[in-house]
């Protein structure tokens, strides 16, 4: 069992290193654009709509980021169809500003925290790190995948993120008189 956990863990990381890395670089400039906008933003003109400025940080710093990924960190898996890949982009990147809005809600409206640096806290710590897995993961299974779909290679990509495990049947003994069968699953 532990034994193939590690041999999980060691194919992962063989198959995601180079664009984690990248990923990571992207992902650490957007946060000083997201995190300067937002910033500047409830310090300033947006001073009593904090949810809103950080919505309209992460729009800004989403934007860099597509064109940082789409052109450096899955250059090789970019979509021929150029629209069909942004709106998938901006889709999961709604869906992670969400998760970040959602902190600031919580910090600000349920915990009661009014100053910028909690606001940044549980937007662009705590939010951003929830965020940030959930983007990966559905920018390599559904962003940025036409190099998946079409090398033999990165066939068992999805398998391995996912953590499906091939269904592999041991056929019993077969035995004269019997008929060979095939163990159907779920």
């Amino acid at each position: 069992m532990l034994r193939k956990l590690t041999d999980r863990i060691v194919a992962l990381v063989r198959l995601l290193w180079r664009e984690v890395a990248k990923f990571g670089v992207v992902g650490g400039i957007g946060f000083f654009i997201d995190t300067g906008i937002f910033l500047w933003l409830i310090t300033g003109p947006m001073e009593d709509s904090a949810v809103k400025a950080k919505i309209i940080a992460t729009a800004v710093a989403t934007v860099f980021s597509w064109v940082a990924n789409r052109y450096w960190t899955f250059r090789n898996r970019r979509q021929a169809n150029v629209m069909r890949e942004l709106v998938l982009f901006l889709v999961m990147n709604g869906i992670g500003a969400g998760i970040q809005a959602g902190f600031v809600f919580i910090a600000k409206y349920l915990l009661g925290i009014s100053s910028a640096g909690g606001m940044v806290l549980f937007g662009n710590v705590i939010g951003l790190g929830f965020a940030t897995i959930f983007r990966f993961v559905s920018y390599r299974l559904w962003v940025f995948t036409e190099a998946i779909e079409a090398d033999p290679a990165a066939i068992h990509d999805k398998d391995i993120l996912t953590g499906a495990i091939p269904r592999v049947d041991p056929r019993p003994e077969s035995h004269p008189g019997d008929e060979p069968h095939e163990r159907t699953g779920t």
